[in-house]
């Protein structure tokens, strides 16, 4: 029966799974070993470490195929794995006697599988592993290929296998030869003197790649048991090989708690599909793919057509990309947009993370410009015009002055103004110090805080101006509308007014309403100071809702909640949380999710005469298992029949708020049944005017931000303004917001030098520097910065667009590594196979 086949128990050999006898033996043979240096004790290394290059790779001499084995980064955590080695229970059972240290090869890894018999090696299969950076990790398997036995590499590594096979002595049976392809040819990593792992998945394939009907599985089995049978195996597979085929490993660009699996259905469907292990199940959390170990499963794919199984292979990483594979249980989604109250300033900043905040106060803020752009050199918003006889002798208020309201001063303030700040009473320290960069820094003629009451208020602002004339009153952003409305009334100066409903038009619920009774198209809602206002109206509404609390600035608080569970909470958590701009919620409103392209309309008004100076549209798409990521904001033509459209709704909507004076930030999304306001704010766009230079180049000069000024200050300018914006415009451009893919310490951002050297390229804003922390991008908040692209030619700009998208896949950033668990895709082990 061959059972006395033996590879024997005697000298050198008689440690041949020993992995440093391995490489001993190896190099004795005068072939290509690993450097590496062994011992019980870490004094017995430390010459070694202190001489090789880090990284370098730790192992038990004697472990369970890849248990133990990890890359070290620096010498502290070669030292503490080493010791850990020597306390852990293997998972074989026993303890660890001695720790192996070697060389980390680099170049592509590759398993040949053979099977001997009497020291005559045939081989199975060479397979090449698939690994890329992905998610913050150096190497994540994306499955093994087979290697045409014919081609330069396999007969190279072929030889060299064969020879590590006749160094260990290993005559009879099945082996498993992990080797990388270095720069000076192969090497071998480890030799397992077995058959290939991983439950024997790969079995259908070898056998099809082969002509069907042998893999090692049978070639073991002859070589032990069938001389006859061994000598019928051919020395190599067939080149080429009978058929296409890989083993797939799953890759997750998303986490939560699997609710259902539909990508997994749909590939049992493709025309390549052989097998299919997952190893998450309903119930399950999938987390982000950075190892074998968050891998979420694997399939082998096998077709006689090669263009149909790459384009298999395709599909499959579609649906990881769009994150189809699966379908979490829903949690509350934040539905914040992109305004800089949402990064990381105010007084609830969370710990830990970058932000994306643009302030003047932010130390680890990178702001990187054009300088060699010239037309961003010109323009009007370099002029200054003085509208009266003596601007010099005049003053104007701004209240609150924050984010894009800074731009507006300092623009009244170049056209000889003074700018008198009022402060409201609840407006933070934090948030007055945000200052744009592009202002540099913000000095005023004299700052107010607002008084006791308006009388008050204004008595303090009169003795500031002294002798100068107030001739305007306006915000700059959310927290200052109500007192800019008030107290440009009382100063009977150009003003929105507070009569009636206006009062408070600033309200989410109020707006609504007013556009209704106006007969404009609005969202079904339901406001409220206590839960019972709103459970009726919950309980009949389809889900998903959006809460939010009326008076808000900006989308602070503003959240998609899926179950009235969720609702509840969140509604329950708006009073109690403070708001950002100070203070704390009064009423919380709840509103039907409307479905469809969201818009901003920005507008600027002077008596009731209306228009618009840019239609925007958010860049919206499901990432890293969020499903609304802000990818950018893109400009629109105007005269296109969406812009259209949605001009001639704004319009309504602003004469239905009666707000005839100064600049509007439409929010606005185009459902199936037109369009639907989401929100009007009464100020001008945020997001610290990062957008003015793309706006200024599109319409040849001019941007919210000089338009608002001319309505308040320059009738003749205004009046001169068109009525929309230029088609077609000027320049093609858009804000790139930045998504990461990956997790970890910065070590470096080489996608910044990329991003700067784009032909459209006009600057970029980030919060993320060496030594910063990166999440994966699922809000605002884990966002890692923004860029302004703008070029005459639209070709250029789609070009640097899709160059960027790229650099967030692979290329912004280069992560610290940290230690870490190195293992071979042939050891891991899938639970609930399932072969449907």
């Amino acid at each position: 029966l061959g059972l006395w086949m033996s590879n024997g128990a005697r000298g050198v050999y008689a440690n041949r799974r020993d992995k440093k006898v391995q490489q001993d033996l190896v190099r004795g043979r005068g072939m290509r070993a690993v450097r590496q240096a062994c011992g019980s004790k870490f004094d017995d290394v430390r010459s070694f470490l202190e001489n090789e290059s880090f990284p370098v790779v730790l192992k038990p001499t004697d472990s369970a195929g890849s248990d133990g084995v990890k890359l070290c980064q620096t010498m502290e955590e070669a030292e503490e794995h080493f010791e850990h080695l020597l306390t852990v229970e293997a998972v074989n059972g026993g303890y660890n006697s001695e720790v192996l240290c070697q060389e980390f090869l680099r170049g592509k890894e590759y398993v040949i599988d053979c099977v001997s018999r009497d020291g005559v090696h045939k081989v199975m299969m060479v397979w090449v592993y698939d690994k890329r950076p992905r998610n913050g990790s150096e190497f994540v398997y994306f499955g093994f290929l087979p290697v045409d036995p014919a081609s330069e590499e396999a007969k190279a590594l072929i030889a060299y296998d064969k020879g590590v096979l006749d160094a260990l002595g290993m005559a009879h049976g099945p082996s498993h030869g992990e080797v990388i392809m270095t720069e000076d040819g192969p090497c071998l990593v480890e030799m397992n003197c077995r058959a290939h792992g991983a439950d024997g998945n790969w079995a259908p394939l070898a056998r099809a790649l082969t002509g069907g009907t042998y893999c090692q599985i049978e070639g073991a089995a002859a070589a032990l048991l069938d001389s006859d049978e061994f000598d019928k195996l051919p020395d190599a597979p067939p080149s080429p090989l009978k058929a296409h085929g890989q083993v797939i490993n799953f890759v997750s660009y998303s986490r939560g708690r699997v609710k259902s699996m539909p990508g997994f259905d749909v590939v049992r469907k493709l025309p390549s599909f052989v097998w299919l292990s997952p190893s998450a199940s309903v119930g399950s959390e999938v987390r982000y793919t950075v190892d074998l170990i968050t891998c979420p499963g694997s399939c082998v794919l096998m077709n006689d057509d090669g263009d149909v199984l790459q384009r298999d292979v395709d599909f499959i990483r579609y649906l990881e990309d769009i994150n189809g594979l699966f379908v979490y249980e829903t949690k509350g989604e934040s539905l914040a947009r992109p305004t800089a109250l949402t990064f990381n300033v105010g007084s609830d900043k969370p710990s830990g993370g970058h932000g994306r905040t643009m302030t003047m106060d932010r130390p680890n803020l990178m702001r990187i410009m054009s300088v060699d752009r010239p037309e961003l050199r010109s323009g009007r918003g370099l002029m200054k015009r003085f509208t009266t006889v003596d601007a010099s002798k005049e003053a104007v208020v701004v209240v609150d002055p924050y984010s894009t309201g800074c731009l507006i001063a300092k623009e009244i303030q170049g056209r000889g103004y003074r700018v008198i700040v009022l402060w409201t009473r609840g407006f933070s320290e934090e948030m007055k110090k945000h200052v744009p960069l592009s202002c540099g820094t913000m000095t005023y003629y004299d700052e107010v805080d607002e008084g006791d009451d308006l009388g008050s208020t204004v008595k303090g602002l009169y003795k500031a101006a002294g002798k100068l004339r107030i001739v305007a009153c306006l915000c700059g952003g959310e927290a200052g509308v109500d007192a800019a409305d008030l107290v440009s009334e009382r100063l009977n100066v150009r003003t929105n007014g507070t009569q009636g409903a206006f009062a408070y038009r600033r309200d989410k619920k109020v707006q609504q309403e007013l556009i209704k009774e106006a007969g404009i198209r609005s969202i079904r809602q339901c406001g409220g100071k206590e839960w019972s206002d709103v459970e009726a109206f919950l309980q009949k509404e389809t889900f998903p809702v959006v809460l939010k609390p009326t008076d808000s600035a900006g989308t602070d608080g503003v959240k998609l909640c899926h179950d009235i569970e969720e609702a509840k909470d969140h509604f329950e958590d708006l009073f109690v949380t403070e708001a950002v701009n100070g203070g704390f919620n009064t009423e919380v409103l709840c509103q039907e999710f409307l479905r469809g392209k969201e818009y901003v309309i920005d507008t600027v008004s002077r008596d009731g005469e209306h228009k618009t100076v840019a239609i925007w549209c958010y860049d919206k798409r499901a990432a890293n298992g969020a499903a609304f990521v802000y990818f950018g904001m893109i400009p629109q033509d105007s005269d296109s029949l969406e812009s259209k459209l949605l001009m001639n709704y704004t319009h309504k909507v602003l004469d239905a708020l009666g707000m005839k004076n100064g600049p509007g930030h439409c929010e606005v999304i185009l459902t199936a049944g037109g369009p639907c306001l989401v929100e009007m704010n009464c100020r001008a766009q945020g997001g610290d005017g990062t957008w003015t230079p793309l706006a200024r180049a599109r319409t040849g000069g001019y941007s919210q931000v000089e338009a608002t000024v001319d309505a308040y200050l320059d009738k003749k300018a205004f009046y001169a303004l068109p009525k929309v914006p230029c088609s077609p415009a000027k320049a093609s451009g858009q804000e790139v917001m930045l998504v990461s893919y990956v997790q970890g310490l910065v070590d470096g951002t080489p996608g910044y030098d990329v991003i700067r050297e784009l032909e459209s390229f006009v600057f970029l804003e980030t919060g993320v520097v060496v030594g910063s922390k990166v999440e994966h991008t699922v809000d605002l908040l884990t966002s890692v910065g923004s860029a302004i692209l703008m070029h005459s030619d639209e070709e250029v700009v789609r070009r640097d667009v899709a160059r960027i998208r790229e650099l967030e896949k692979n290329g912004m950033f280069t992560l610290k590594q940290t230690s870490k668990m190195m293992r071979a895709a042939s050891t891991l082990n899938f639970q609930d196979l399932s072969l449907a």
